[in-house]
């Protein structure tokens, strides 16, 4: 019954559907046409890529991201499973390990836990435990986080799991640049990687360069951006989080305060090196990610920052915006409270900034 209302739920959801050609062919692209222009793209540069899990063919997909592609590539490119995470995941890992390339479907992360073996007994270790005899080029995607309404059991983020193992890359998106130019990387990568979406973004246009359009556009794994560039406070965030970021920093702005926000883009590997140079500009910090606080994202970029010589150019101690830690309420007020909002993010920035914030909002008057 669960499943059934998830999918219901997304179709009714769903807006400004196009095929890949139209989605291309704009200027500006939602996340799921920039997803499935990525699949589509894939599966015709290499026939050794398919796509497997529940409902991604004559259904199209939960989400509806791999519209269309079951008609173009038939049934042995897009194949519609049974409802058994723990099987398909098995299929899949075995069937990179022969060589192939599969893109394995999770309707919502929450239901990985299912396959959770596979993801790391198998895929992770594989390659370390062969001496590099096996690779295991998977991609592992779906939506991840925080949806709406759906409560506790399917509203967790697992990028902090999943990049707690060696052996996996994990990658979180937020625009339509980043889904498209990370999903056609991490297909072609030879590691299983975890690609962590947003289902309340894949309805959204971003603006996109033409570049963006190009068959052969990817976006390096592991590299971060900075989506705004300040000089009084680095915001580090990923996923929905950085959207939280880049409209507390429009706030900032009006009482003086610039602050600069980077896309991590990628949780494993981490872009210390883009993080550590904001710092030593801004001397301050905040992370914000939707997930829980302990044993976070968040959490390693403090440790991270601590045991570097970035550390001495801090004037403040790092501060975390994160879910709160509990279970997601299924109350619809209560559940906009468990999440990092724009209105908390601001008053971290000021309390971090301390006599500092004080003077640019009295230099701003």
């Amino acid at each position: 019954m669960l499943r059934t209302r998830l999918i219901q739920a997304a179709s009714s959801a769903q807006r400004a559907f196009s095929t890949s050609q139209k989605a291309l062919a704009a200027k500006q692209m939602t996340v799921r046409d920039a997803l499935n222009s990525a699949l589509d793209d894939e599966l015709a540069r290499d026939d050794r890529v398919f796509i497997l899990g529940e409902e991604v063919a004559q259904y199209d997909g939960a989400y509806k991201v791999s519209r269309g592609l079951w008609k173009k590539y038939g049934d042995k490119r897009v194949i519609d499973t049974p409802i058994t995470e723990m099987g398909f995941a098995g299929i899949a890992v075995g069937a990179a390990m022969a060589g192939l390339r599969p893109v394995c479907e999770f309707m919502t992360w929450n239901f990985s836990m299912q396959a959770i073996d596979h993801i790391i007994n198998s895929a992770a270790k594989t390659f370390y435990m062969s001496a590099g005899a096996v690779n295991v080029p998977i991609v592992f995607r779906g939506p991840n986080g925080a949806a709406s309404g759906v409560a506790a059991q399917h509203s967790q983020c697992f990028a902090a799991w999943y990049a707690h193992c060696p052996g996996l890359k994990v990658i979180s998106p937020y625009d339509s640049e980043d889904a498209r130019g990370l999903l056609k990387a991490a297909i072609r990568d030879p590691d299983p990687v975890v690609f962590l979406e947003n289902e309340l973004v894949y309805g959204t246009a971003f603006p996109v360069d033409d570049k963006v359009a190009d068959k052969d556009f990817v976006v390096p794994i592991g590299k971060a951006k900075i989506m705004r560039p300040g000089k009084d406070i680095t915001l580090v965030a990923h996923s929905k989080a950085v959207e939280t970021s880049l409209l507390a920093a429009a706030e900032l702005a009006k009482k003086g305060i610039e602050a600069e926000v980077i896309n991590l883009r990628s949780i494993r590997p981490l872009d210390t090196a883009t993080i550590f140079a904001s710092v030593r500009k801004t001397h301050h910090l905040v992370t914000v990610e939707n997930g829980w606080p302990q044993h976070g994202v968040g959490a390693e970029i403090c440790a991270r920052i601590m045991e570097d010589q970035t550390f001495f150019e801090l004037d403040a101690p790092v501060w975390r915006c994160a879910g709160v830690d509990v279970p997601m309420p299924y109350a619809k007020t209560l559940e906009a409270h468990a999440l990092p909002r724009v209105q908390d993010l601001v008053d971290a920035v000021l309390k971090v900034l301390g006599g500092k914030a004080g003077k640019a909002v009295a230099a701003n008057k």
